[in-house]
């Protein structure tokens, strides 16, 4: 077995509604696994945490993103080997959504409907973190 920790980085991509200006979060929808969870991918050889986020949320999603504070790091193990996801909040600038072959659709959701989409139990602590002062409220412009 291979012990050597996945590295890996994504986003909790949040916006104000359109509508009615509340906050909704991005959930992406991954056909290959059947299941709905943060815009996240392994890391490229020598690329930044950071920067593999913001392009992973590009890849996934179609949207440019603008960073705020980082969140909880969430370790598990997939497929036999552990794995580390850095995730940072942030926030979608600009964009539009096309379906592809790793995701085939997006979610904007209220932080409530998302933590109860979320397949994964461990990707909802990143929801209650978003609201928390080192999250997305730390940028002010």
């Amino acid at each position: 077995m291979d012990d050597t920790v996945v590295q890996a980085a994504g986003c909790v991509l949040w916006r104000r509604s359109p509508v009615a200006g509340e906050l909704e979060i991005c959930l992406v929808h991954r056909p290959k696994y059947d299941d709905w969870s943060h815009p996240k991918g392994k890391l490229k050889r020598g690329e930044d945490a950071l920067a593999g986020a913001l392009r992973e949320v590009a890849e996934e999603t179609g949207y440019t993103a603008e960073p705020g504070g980082e969140l909880p790091t969430v370790r598990y193990s997939a497929n036999g080997r552990p794995k580390q996801v850095r995730y940072w909040a942030a926030q979608a600038v600009s964009g539009h959504f096309t379906p592809n072959a790793e995701v085939d659709r997006i979610l904007w959701l209220s932080p409530s409907a998302a933590r109860t989409r979320l397949t994964q139990l461990r990707d909802r602590e990143l929801v209650d973190a978003l609201g928390r002062p080192s999250g997305r409220m730390e940028r002010r412009h």
